[in-house]
């Protein structure tokens, strides 16, 4: 009898596991029927820019429990940074067709961009967020829009208010043919590129003592300093990983679109942290899966001639989930947040 309702239990705990991937797979191959290769792979590129930026939403929000509203605008600063040292530091004005070349100025615009834009997050941190870690949470929060505005402006001041050209590095003529459709390599290395960045993340969380103490920050913040975590290094950390991954979503957005301007920041921003809520926010797996459902949302939208209401959809959806499944998909309770 104990042994018939543990084989019970044990199948019922697989088929719970193994609902999300089943209806994962599903969906794609629903999406795919419908949307087509193209559409479907510029869905895939799409959430792919979404979820790397939504990565730090999330991370922030599951350590300290701060909407970090400036982060969309760190995400802007990483696209100009980022045009910066293409056009400037590297002398870029257009597409590489030497291979060798070509990945060696891929490698460093990454490269600089991460770490230019992980110290900034660093420096916001450090200055605007630390000294308000017992204030009432009314006054991070607004710091947050503050520096958001801060960095809209510093931006402004240099770059001008007009949308600016980035130099598309990846030639978009390269490509590849998948059943009878071109398929541009640059959506493709998007994609590769955003989805290691994301497994390295993974990895980092689950298999290093830094990523430990991340997490059980985020579980109990007292407790882990009692146990020997320093709070604020792990803060920090957690802030230059997410502000990196925006730098990096900063690099591909003007690789594969070729422009970026200073109001970038507030939609794509807005969407980021509606992709954390839908996916659980706190939850870093769930946010990468809510910006990958934003994505074909608003390109299955535009393909069936909606695209004027794909945010209109998107946000509907927001509002469904937060009425009958407030966690997100992937989401938890506090405690339990990773």
């Amino acid at each position: 009898m104990v042994t018939s309702s543990a084989t019970t239990g044990t199948a019922q705990r697989l088929a719970a596991g193994l609902r999300l991937p089943i209806g994962i797979v599903a969906f794609l191959a629903l999406s795919l029927a419908v949307l087509g290769i193209d559409q479907f792979v510029n869905a895939l590129t799409l959430g792919a820019i979404y979820a790397l930026v939504a990565l730090g939403y999330t991370m922030v929000y599951g350590i300290i429990e701060l909407i970090n509203f400036a982060h969309g605008d760190v995400f802007m600063v990483g696209s100009f940074i980022a045009l910066f040292i293409s056009s400037s530091l590297l002398g870029n004005d257009g597409s590489i067709t030497d291979l060798p070349l070509l990945a060696g100025s891929v490698l460093i615009l990454f490269a600089l961009t991460i770490g230019i834009m992980a110290l900034v997050g660093a420096l916001i941190e450090r200055l605007a967020y630390r000294p308000l870690r017992r204030a009432p949470k009314l006054a991070p929060l607004i710091t947050a829009i503050g520096v958001s505005f801060i960095l809209q402006n510093i931006i402004q001041f240099f770059f001008g208010p007009t949308i600016v050209s980035v130099p598309q590095l990846v030639p978009i003529e390269w490509s590849i043919q998948v059943a009878g459709a071109r398929v541009p390599l640059l959506n493709l290395f998007v994609i590769a590129t955003s989805v290691l960045l994301m497994f390295a993340l993974q990895l980092f969380i689950s298999r290093t003592r830094t990523g430990r103490a991340m997490r059980t920050t985020s579980m109990d913040r007292d407790a882990s300093s009692l146990m020997g975590v320093d709070i604020n290094r792990t803060i920090m950390i957690t802030f230059l990983i997410g502000s990196g991954l925006a730098g990096a979503a900063g690099v591909v957005h003007g690789l594969y679109y070729g422009n970026t301007t200073f109001s970038l920041g507030f939609q794509s921003g807005l969407k980021a942290f509606t992709a954390a809520v839908l996916g659980g926010i706190g939850n870093t797996a769930g946010a990468a899966l809510g910006g990958f459902l934003i994505a074909f949302v608003e390109v299955g939208a535009s393909a069936f001639g909606y695209g004027r209401w794909g945010g209109a959809i998107v946000f509907s959806l927001l509002v469904i989930f937060l009425v009958f499944r407030p966690t997100g998909l992937l989401g938890s309770h506090t405690g339990d947040r990773a």
